[in-house]
C-alpha cells in the first residue's frame, strides 16, 4: 500500500521543494527568544533624554562676554612704582634707608655731597655778599630819590638850576639799574645754594623702598640719576586688560566686568556670572581709542564701591563666593599681578550664542542692535 502524500503548507517547505521535519520546526524559534540587551535600552533612553534636554537648553539665558588678560595697575600715575633720583651731582655721603624699609613723607633717604667739600661755604659767602650789595643798592636808591625830590622842589622855586635837577634824576635812574643788577645776583646766589641744599633727598610720600639702585660713599652720581625704587602706600588699584579688536566696539565705560586674579582661588562660568566663585566685580572706566601693534585695545577697569554688609552675605564656607565687596587685599593682589577679565555684554539664548561662535560673529549689543528702517 502506497503512502498517501500529506498536504504540506508552502511555508513549511524548503525552497527546493522538500518538507520541514517536525524536529526541525521545533528548533526554528531562536529568533523569537532573542531579547534586546538592557544596555542598549538604557543607551537609547539616555540619547533620547539628552536630545530633549539639549534642545530645551538652547533657550537658556546666556550672558555674552568678551574676555582678555592684563595686569593690576593704578589710575593715578603717582600711585605707581617710581624712581627717586638725585637732584644734584655729587658723591653719596650717607644712606638712611635700605631695601624693604617703610618711610613716611619727608623722611630722609640719602644725602649727597659735592666733590668739592668747600662748595657750600663758598656759596653761602656769595649769598651773603650779594645780600649786602642788594641792601646797599636799596639805600643808595632811597637816598638818591630823596635828593631828586629836593632838587625838583628847589627848581620849581627858582633856587636850583636845571642842570642840578637833571643830574639828580639821572642818578636815580642809574642807581635803580644797579639795584636791579644786585637783585639778580642775589637771586642767582640763592638758587645756587638752594640747589646744593637739595643734596638731602626726601621721601615724596608714605611708601616702601623696593630697591636701592646706587652704591655707597665711593659712588659718584649725576643730577637725575635714579637712586632707589619707591612704592607709594595706599595706592588706588585698577586693572588694565587687552581686548580683541573684533569686540571692542561693544565695550563702553560703565560695563560690568568679572575679574579673576592670579593666585586667588576662583571658578568662572562665562555665560552665568551669578554661578561664579571667587571672581570679583569691576567697572569699565576707559577704552583706549587706538589699537596696539598686535591689534588689541587697552581697557581700564576700576574697583567698585562696596555694598553694606556684603562680606557677610557673600561668604560661603569661609571663601568669597562673589566679589561684590571690593577686591582682595593688597597683600594678595599686588601691583603688576596678572588678571583675566570678562566684560559682560547682553543676555541672549544659548542657542544664539552657539550659532554666533560657530560663525565667528561679534556679540550682540543692545544699543547697536537696532532695526534699520527704509526711507
Amino acid at each position: 500500500m502506497k503512502n498517501q502524500p500529506s498536504t504540506i503548507d508552502k511555508d513549511q517547505q524548503f525552497s527546493f521543494g522538500h518538507e520541514y521535519r517536525s524536529e526541525q520546526l521545533e528548533q526554528l524559534n531562536t529568533i523569537g527568544r532573542i531579547r534586546i540587551p538592557s544596555a542598549i535600552k538604557v543607551s537609547c533612553w539616555i540619547i533620547c533624554i539628552g536630545l530633549v534636554l539639549g534642545i530645551a537648553a538652547l533657550w537658556i539665558p546666556w550672558v555674552q562676554t568678551t574676555s582678555g588678560t592684563g595686569q593690576v595697575t593704578t589710575l593715578n600715575p603717582g600711585d605707581r612704582v617710581q624712581n627717586i633720583s638725585a637732584l644734584v651731582s655729587g658723591r653719596i655721603a650717607e644712606w638712611y634707608v635700605q631695601d624693604a624699609d617703610f618711610v613716611e613723607a619727608g623722611s630722609p633717604i640719602v644725602r649727597i655731597e659735592d666733590v668739592d667739600e668747600q662748595l657750600l661755604p663758598r656759596l653761602q659767602a656769595q649769598l651773603d655778599a650779594a645780600r649786602r650789595k642788594f641792601n646797599a643798592a636799596q639805600s643808595a636808591v632811597s637816598t638818591a630819590d630823596i635828593d631828586y625830590r629836593r632838587q625838583e622842589q628847589l627848581f620849581e622855586e627858582g633856587l636850583s638850576s636845571r642842570l642840578s635837577f637833571e643830574q639828580a634824576r639821572i642818578k636815580v635812574q642809574q642807581l635803580t639799574v644797579s639795584l636791579e643788577e644786585a637783585a639778580t645776583e642775589l637771586n642767582q646766589a640763592e638758587t645756587s645754594l638752594s640747589r646744593q641744599g637739595s643734596q638731602l633727598v626726601l621721601a615724596p610720600r608714605d611708601g616702601t623702598i623696593l630697591h636701592v639702585e646706587a652704591g655707597d660713599t665711593a659712588t659718584i652720581v649725576s643730577a637725575g640719576q635714579p637712586l632707589a625704587s619707591f612704592m607709594p602706600a595706599n595706592s588706588e588699584r585698577a586693572v588694565q586688560i587687552f581686548i580683541d579688536g573684533r569686540d571692542i566696539g561693544l565695550v563702553q565705560p560703565g560695563r560690568d566686568v568679572r575679574l579673576q586674579f592670579e593666585g586667588w582661588p576662583a571658578f568662572q562660568f562665562s555665560g552665568r556670572p551669578d554661578l561664579a566663585v571667587g571672581t570679583f566685580r569691576g567697572e569699565v572706566v576707559f577704552v583706549e581709542p587706538s589699537a596696539r601693534t598686535d591689534g588689541s585695545f587697552r581697557v581700564l577697569v576700576k574697583e567698585p564701591d562696596s555694598a553694606e554688609n556684603c562680606l557677610r552675605a557673600e561668604l560661603q564656607d569661609g571663601m568669597p563666593r562673589m566679589g561684590e565687596c571690593g577686591w582682595p587685599p593688597e597683600s594678595f593682589v599686588r601691583l603688576g599681578a596678572n588678571v583675566r577679565g570678562w566684560i559682560l555684554l547682553e543676555t541672549v539664548s544659548l542657542g544664539f550664542e552657539m550659532w554666533r561662535l560657530l560663525n565667528n560673529f561679534p556679540p550682540v549689543s543692545a544699543p547697536t542692535a537696532m532695526r534699520i528702517e527704509g526711507p
